[in-house]
């Protein structure tokens, strides 16, 4: 399970592993560098510059490996074409097909202001802390969940670890060029929307170039940027569609 952000820790996924139930062990993926993954052993002495391709040394490590990327996660999972041929199973959750989501996000935050995210964006400008950027993150609370969540979702950020550096990375060297690289030709797909999702938009995955009888299609109602949070039983269902689909490596 890879985290979104990025510069948020794979902890921000706990609740997603405890809503399945599926076989096999959920393993939380934090690239070097990322969340708490600070010093992590065998890392080049700039981590980012294994970004992404990392992701397929956690691939190869594991038999019968599923990735799951959570929005940024998702998106660096689709530039690693590498992955099709390691994977038995793909799911993405709350991500997109290129980077073409960047502009109708910003709209939504001009036409649904938080002050509270414009007084926390001016401190973490005045110092880049991963403390400052945490506040940011809280800040933004309700645009990342529906009303009724939102004070489950600000603890859920609150309490995450985060890494301005992998901020910066993304924002210099992928988030405004992203457009994925490659898409499952056969490998079982599954693709989680949440209908009130206000921070990715989700309606570039309904272009034929993303249908096909190998790719699932789950948009979860009543649920946002965090699906699992707001209906964790529509979020586990869609994953058991899933692992029916898929067929494991001798």
């Amino acid at each position: 399970m890879l985290p979104g952000g990025p510069g948020i820790g794979s902890e921000s996924l706990f609740g997603l592993a405890d809503a399945l139930d599926v076989p096999g062990t959920c393993w939380m993926v934090d690239l070097p560098g990322d969340g708490s993954n600070v010093s992590p052993p065998g890392a080049p002495k700039n981590p980012y510059d294994a970004w992404p391709r990392v992701l397929i040394e956690a691939a190869q490590a594991l038999p019968n490996c599923v990735y799951l990327g959570h929005s940024t996660g998702g998106m660096y999972l689709l530039s690693v074409p590498e992955l099709e041929s390691l994977l038995v199973g793909l799911v993405l959750v709350s991500t997109a097909p290129d980077a073409n989501w960047r502009a109708p996000f910003f709209e939504m935050t001009q036409r649904h202001p938080l002050p509270e995210v414009d007084a926390a964006t001016r401190r973490y400008e005045a110092e880049r802390t991963d403390e400052r950027l945490r506040d940011v993150a809280v800040a933004s609370a309700e645009w990342n969940f529906t009303p009724e969540s939102v004070a489950a979702g600000r603890e859920l950020l609150r309490r995450m670890p985060y890494n301005r550096a992998a901020v910066d990375w993304s924002d210099r060297n992928f988030d405004e060029t992203y457009v994925h690289t490659w898409w499952p030709r056969s490998l079982p797909t599954l693709i989680i929307s949440g209908a009130e999702d206000r921070i990715v938009q989700q309606t570039p995955w309904s272009q034929p170039a993303f249908q096909g009888p190998h790719i699932l299609h789950q948009r979860v109602e009543g649920a946002a940027h965090f699906p699992w949070m707001e209906r964790p039983d529509a979020v586990a269902t869609a994953m058991r569609a899933l692992v029916a689909r898929m067929t494991p490596r001798p």
